[in-house]
């Protein structure tokens, strides 16, 4: 049976207009990219209160993981991190093993720290909050950072695409079953993280780069 010519041109014309809106599909799927954490440009610190004489400052390198960013859209922005708990440095070798022991983090039985994202909402044009599951001596929380975005652009050095933020967010250490010495320890964790990604493949940059090479 022959259509009326009326459903033809209906027909003809939601098909244009579809491969019309394709590569705009296209090209907004492709805005988000894949980066990879730089160990040696990122640092997880952290700070506790001891006795409230002072908030003494302990920190991680080595850290590793990658990351989904959008620029224009961090709501698809995706983050997976992973902290090995025995580059702690907290400026004294005997102390540093008596954190690391099953007082505190049990590094031997749980020798890394993970952060999984789970929901990224925007604050602001360079501003995020992001909450996800952190595992800490096998007991996962929520945990929310603060996060901004620093810079997006090539390393002046590498030439690679580069993104760099900042964030900031807090724990309680009991939550994570560490409750040991709390006239001495406090339970309020301060988490300070600086880091830089940078971009898992250049080879399909193209020209919409250009104002950030």
């Amino acid at each position: 049976m022959t259509r009326p010519a009326s459903q033809h041109r209906l027909s003809l014309a939601t098909s244009l207009l579809a491969l019309a809106m394709l590569p705009m599909a296209q090209a907004a799927m492709a805005k988000a990219r894949n980066y990879q954490l730089d160990p040696v440009h990122t640092r997880i610190a952290f700070q506790v209160s001891h006795a409230g004489f002072s908030r003494p400052v302990g920190s991680f390198s080595g850290t590793s993981g990658t990351l989904q960013f959008d620029e224009a859209d961090w709501s698809g922005a995706k983050l997976d991190v992973r902290i090995p708990l025995r580059t702690l440095d907290l400026g004294d070798a005997n102390w540093q093993q008596k954190i690391l022991d099953r007082t505190f983090f049990d590094a031997d039985k749980h020798p890394e720290a993970r952060f999984v994202s789970t929901k990224v909402e925007p604050t602001g044009a360079k501003t995020a909050n992001v909450t996800g599951d952190f595992t800490l001596r096998g007991v996962t929380h929520p945990v929310t950072l603060q996060v901004t975005l620093n810079a997006l652009a090539r390393h002046p050095l590498t030439f690679r695409k580069t993104a760099g933020f900042s964030a900031t967010g807090t724990l309680s250490r009991k939550q994570f079953g560490m409750d040991a010495w709390k006239s001495v320890v406090g339970d309020e964790v301060t988490l300070i993280i600086e880091t830089e990604a940078t971009r898992d493949n250049d080879a399909d940059e193209g020209a919409g780069d250009a104002d950030q090479k």
